[in-house]
């Protein structure tokens, strides 16, 4: 741990301890439960694993927009997004076991599939030695990304280089590009092929925007943890951490907030309008059925109890009241990939187990443990980012 870490880390190594001893704990549930469930288990998983993935990708294209587009609002929470690409090659292994469930999660991969016309006319596509090879370019991508991004980011705390800037900007304009290329290919791969004769043109575009939504409010979450550490003009973070600077994180997450409700009604719209058997197929028991509830509640929270508290400019601008909706929005999503996935096992109705909560707490635990340590190897605030320093004049 860096002199900065050690100085910025005495809060919060508690957190980064506990996170350690839930995801052992979470790890060892997910154990038992591959003796007592072990199809329960993989399903749960997948939960698990796409909920903290999607924190480390979103992350990533979050970095990339701001490399991209600049804007106050990114400076603040910088360096936790880079804290959370580095969590990439974790995420990596983690994915590993996914791989020996396949059979327990994806109908396409049994051997009596190729009984099934669509599926066999579909095993060009999806067959497991092609599924593996589009998941190992997809990481490849993601890291090398990552790596990329981090490097040049520590080489501008060396060295006052405005060159260092563009070249930032520059790799970020194709790198969303080949993010939102890759993700579309993961999101068809890893939950539309739950059920392979599903089909939706706009699952990549939701996914995308789930990820952003989920990756920015963690960020608002660990900037307050941060900017509460220690009293303005104790800590330089702090000094960052104004209201305006959360009011701007606030429009954002407002900006996701809307944008995921967009998507999710586009989609049961065009659905609903085109009333076709591959489309319509994913909504049956979603909503003929008590997995309805759980629709319900994330349209009540997901979208519109959120939305409302987003709009007044008192809770954007109170970093605690900001980062309880952040905190809020994260057990949504939670709650979005569990009505996601489910009811593809169970469409007679809800039912719940309780590996659907052990698996993303053991995985979350060890994820934020990890992240935690990368977000200690680093200064907080970047030190020669030219940008940064006209964002703080111009506030």
């Amino acid at each position: 741990m860096t002199a900065a870490g050690q100085a910025s880390g005495i809060a919060l190594d508690r957190v980064q301890r506990q996170a350690l001893r839930i995801g052992i704990a979470g790890l060892a549930l997910c154990a038992l439960g591959a003796l007592l469930a072990p199809a329960q288990l993989f399903r749960a998983y997948l939960i698990g694993y796409l909920l903290w993935f999607g924190i480390g990708l979103g992350s990533l294209a979050l970095l990339m927009l701001h490399h991209l587009v600049g804007g106050r609002w990114g400076h603040l929470i910088r360096r936790p997004l880079e804290a959370a690409t580095r969590t990439l090659p974790l995420l990596a292994v983690l994915f590993v076991p996914l791989l020996l469930g396949l059979q327990s999660l994806y109908p396409w991969s049994r051997p009596e599939a190729l009984s099934d016309e669509l599926l066999r006319h579909k095993s060009v596509y999806l067959n497991v030695p092609f599924f593996i090879v589009r998941a190992v370019i997809c990481f490849a991508i993601w890291i090398w990304l990552a790596q990329r991004l981090n490097r040049l980011s520590a080489q501008q705390d060396q060295v006052e280089d405005p060159a260092l800037t563009r070249r930032l900007r520059r790799l970020s304009g194709p790198g969303l590009l080949l993010y939102a290329a890759t993700v579309t290919f993961a999101s068809w791969d890893w939950v539309m092929s739950l059920e392979p004769k599903w089909w939706s043109t706009i699952l990549g575009m939701s996914t995308i925007v789930s990820q952003g939504l989920s990756a920015l409010a963690l960020m608002i979450v660990v900037a307050w943890a941060l900017a509460a550490r220690e009293p303005q003009g104790q800590d330089p973070y702090a000094e960052e951490a104004t209201p305006g600077n959360f009011h701007d994180l606030g429009n954002l997450l407002l900006m996701f907030v809307v944008l995921w409700a967009y998507m999710a009604f586009s989609q049961f719209l065009i659905v609903w309008a085109g009333d076709l058997v591959e489309e319509i197929i994913w909504y049956v028991p979603r909503y003929k059925t008590s997995w309805v509830w759980i629709g319900g509640a994330l349209l009540l929270l997901g979208f519109f109890l959120p939305f409302i508290l987003l709009l007044l400019r008192r809770t954007k601008r109170e970093r605690r009241s900001l980062a309880l909706v952040a905190a809020g929005l994260l057990v949504m999503r939670l709650l979005d990939l569990i009505w996601t996935i489910e009811p593809s096992f169970a469409p007679a109705g809800l039912t719940l187990h309780w590996l659907d909560l052990a698996a993303p707490a053991g995985l979350g635990g060890v994820w934020l443990h990890v992240y935690l340590r990368q977000l200690w190897k680093r200064p907080l605030l970047v030190l020669h980012d030219p940008r940064m320093q006209a964002a703080v004049r111009h506030g």
